[in-house]
């Protein structure tokens, strides 16, 4: 028998947690699932005779070592700052690491001591990043194999809302993974390639820089996302033109959203004062000039130049930014204020379905002539539970696993899934649940 130990039943783990559950039968496995809460553990096991839930803190030392010595293998679904703590451990005992999230420094410079200890500590290998990586290398290989020079690689991804959920929203999204994440998204330089310029995005003007994409007659705009240069050397593209790695939102979504960052409300170092008694209105006040005969709602709009019936003060204004309700907060950072203000309206509800996008353009030069391949990947969540970024943050981990314990994931050391060995098996299984990209060439 293999043990699997799964940490964290947030709202990305039930697919991740669903697929070993369903698995573990043929495999012998058992799955331990370890949350901070016992409760939510236990309920993603269910009465499942292969799954067992435990309450699991990571700074609580001789606990966690303890339940991550019994494991054979440990995914982390915990908040990504937490990763160095399990990786640690697991380096120690000696167990392999999987998780979804970016390699950090205090990952990556574990990779000699875990390949010294053959030791699989795999990241990346969810959706973004994760399902971008290895479509995209496949691609990638499939050009360079045919004699193709690749020129430029666009890529982006966005967790959305379907079209029948909550209809009236404007932004057409809502909470889908961690909403702080949202809120704190962007912050510091993008950094990218475009047509051979090395490009630097600072936070306050990344929402005015966005690249229009067409999906299935549908429109969307995307914007750069953290540094897309590391991957220059990481997808062997050195010699390519443009590289640029982005999110993906509604047409409309990011200069609304500008607003928000320009008028300082994703700000999270410090707190404001009186929020116990301060509304939504208030708060948008609080970031701008003092006009006592004009309204918050008219101030936004001198201030930003919008006409009343813009999209950008619809979609304040359906997010309650205008109103006298009461924020609900005795405490908060504009930033963790402006988190609880949209959880009100953003937070999927009974029935409501998320909706993936992902969105890639590969341009190359074959036989001296300059094709294109366009791929594209939709996925639509079954309710608010099963949601499509669980599945595509935790069916890719859970396929990984299932390779790495069948002994056909050779690879050691500190990894991300752009290795034939593991993209290939990984998106064909993902293709028979009906997660797949749909490729065109141009």
């Amino acid at each position: 028998m293999k043990t699997i130990l799964v940490l964290g039943a947030g709202r990305s783990s039930s697919s991740l947690i669903n697929y070993l559950l369903t698995h573990a039968p043929t495999y012998d496995w058992q799955i331990v699932v370890g949350d901070i809460s016992a409760k939510s553990a236990l309920e993603r096991i269910r009465t499942s005779r292969h799954g067992s839930a435990i309450r699991f803190d990571i700074h609580e030392e001789a606990n966690s070592r303890a339940n991550i010595e019994a494991a054979d293998v440990v995914i982390s679904l915990l908040p990504a700052n937490l990763h160095p703590l399990v990786a640690r451990h697991c380096l120690e005992l000696k167990k392999h690491f999987l998780n979804a999230s970016y390699v950090s420094d205090e990952i990556n410079v574990l990779h000699s001591e875990a390949l010294a200890s053959n030791l699989l500590f795999l990241n990346e290998c969810g959706l973004d990043p994760g399902i971008d990586h290895m479509s995209a290398m496949q691609v990638i290989d499939k050009i360079k194999n045919g004699g193709g020079i690749l020129t430029s690689f666009e890529s982006f991804t966005g967790g959305l809302i379907a079209p029948d959920t909550d209809p009236e929203n404007p932004w057409r999204y809502k909470f889908t993974w961690n909403p702080r994440n949202v809120v704190m998204a962007g912050q510091g330089t993008a950094k990218f390639l475009m047509e051979g310029q090395f490009k630097y995005i600072p936070y306050h003007q990344l929402f005015s820089h966005t690249t229009p994409v067409t999906v299935l007659g549908k429109q969307y705009e995307g914007y750069p996302n953290r540094d897309s240069l590391k991957y220059l050397s990481t997808y062997g593209l050195q010699e390519i033109k443009t590289m640029v790695r982005g999110t993906l939102r509604h047409a409309g979504y990011c200069s609304a959203w500008n607003i928000l960052v320009q008028l300082g409300c994703c700000d999270d170092t410090y707190n404001m004062e009186s929020v116990a008694q301060m509304s939504h209105g208030d708060f948008i006040n609080s970031f701008l000039n003092y006009s006592p005969g004009l309204s918050v709602e008219e101030k936004i709009c001198a201030a930003f130049r919008l006409a009343a019936e813009s999209g950008e003060i619809q979609r304040l204004r359906w997010s309650g930014f205008f109103s006298s309700e009461k924020i609900g907060l005795s405490q908060g950072t504009p930033a963790q204020i402006l988190e609880h203000i949209l959880t009100k309206k953003w937070k999927l509800g009974k029935g409501d379905k998320d909706f993936i996008v992902m969105w890639h353009r590969f341009g190359f030069q074959i036989e001296g002539k300059y094709k294109s391949i366009i791929s594209h990947l939709t996925v639509t969540g079954e309710n608010e539970v099963e949601t499509a970024m669980a599945k595509t943050v935790g069916i890719p981990l859970g396929i990984a696993t299932k390779l790495l314990l069948q002994g056909k994931i050779k690879k050691r050391g500190v990894v991300i899934p752009i290795d034939k060995e593991i993209y290939d098996p990984v998106l064909a299984e993902l293709t028979t649940l009906g997660i797949r990209l749909d490729e065109q060439g141009v």
